[in-house]
């Protein structure tokens, strides 16, 4: 597949290019930041704006660095550096705050090393199927990070020599339609996108780390996590994903049984994810100081 156009437009940081899909009415709101997952960038996100712009809410989605149709950026790829171009990106972009962070996956250590470092832009927070510092360093997840960090890098070797073209209808396991759809299948196959992809996960430890360094969430935030139901074995991890929201003065978890972690955000799911960002915003609306 040819590389598509973009869906939003380019900005730049440091000369690189960065690709943003904004969505939503332009001087509305608080902004809400939406950060995709491993392998994931701006398409991942297209459902969810989409109904957020139909209430009248404002939205960005943007990919990461050498990710989608962003530019490479500066090794190392962890964390931080992560972080470190969001901040540019959004200084760049002349939003300065506030910020409602959405993470959908290993997202949730992304947001919350942006928000240690940001915490007096930080209005609430949604964590979508997230990873939490606090599960980045279970034994039972560190395993799984290790088996994921090599089959990343052997997709990325694959992808390299092209052995993915043929099979570019697979590349959208979320339930996307349009142009998000076919960006989505174009990134499963292309050899860039997939190498940015590996070398974030290759990471993984480090971000762990730098998450855990940055201490814990202000319980003030107002925080939401919705997660893809029970998992069948796992129910001490969904105990860990929903800690964020336990622990804070305005939580909200929601457990969407029929869901997976990649159709959360599709189609048939999205309406629960929805429905947690209003609530963080009815939350911060009625709490004095954010």
């Amino acid at each position: 597949m040819a590389r598509p156009d973009p869906r939003g437009h380019f900005l730049d940081i440091d000369g690189r290019r960065m690709h943003v899909v904004p969505a939503g009415p332009p001087e509305a709101g608080p902004l809400i930041l939406l950060e995709a997952g491993s392998f994931g960038f701006s398409a991942d996100w297209a459902v969810v704006q989409e109904r957020l712009a139909a209430l009248g809410l404002r939205s960005l989605a943007y990919d990461r660095a050498g990710m989608g149709l962003s530019d490479p950026g500066p090794s190392p790829r962890d964390g931080v550096a992560v972080a470190h171009d969001l901040e540019r990106l959004l200084a760049a972009a002349g939003e300065a705050g506030p910020y409602l962070l959405v993470g959908h996956s290993m997202a949730g250590l992304h947001n919350h090393i942006f928000a240690g470092r940001n915490r007096d832009r930080i209005l609430g927070l949604v964590l979508v199927d997230a990873v939490t510092p606090a599960m980045g360093r279970d034994a039972q997840v560190t395993r799984y990070a290790g088996y994921y960090r090599r089959l990343a890098h052997g997709v990325a070797a694959v992808t390299a020599i092209g052995l993915f073209k043929p099979f570019t209808r697979w590349g959208d396991t979320i339930g996307l339609e349009g142009k998000a759809r076919a960006h989505k299948r174009w990134a499963f196959a292309d050899a860039g996108h997939n190498r940015a992809s590996a070398d974030e996960i290759a990471h993984w430890e480090t971000a762990v780390g730098q998450a855990l360094a940055a201490g814990p969430l202000d319980p003030a935030w107002p925080i939401a996590v919705v997660t893809a139901g029970v998992v069948r074995g796992a129910s001490r991890l969904k105990d860990l994903q929903a800690a964020p929201a336990e622990a804070a003065t305005h939580g909200h978890i929601d457990y969407v049984p029929r869901a997976n972690h990649a159709s959360l955000l599709g189609l048939a799911f999205a309406d629960p994810i929805v429905d947690a960002i209003e609530q963080v915003l009815k939350a911060a609306r009625s709490s004095p100081g954010l």
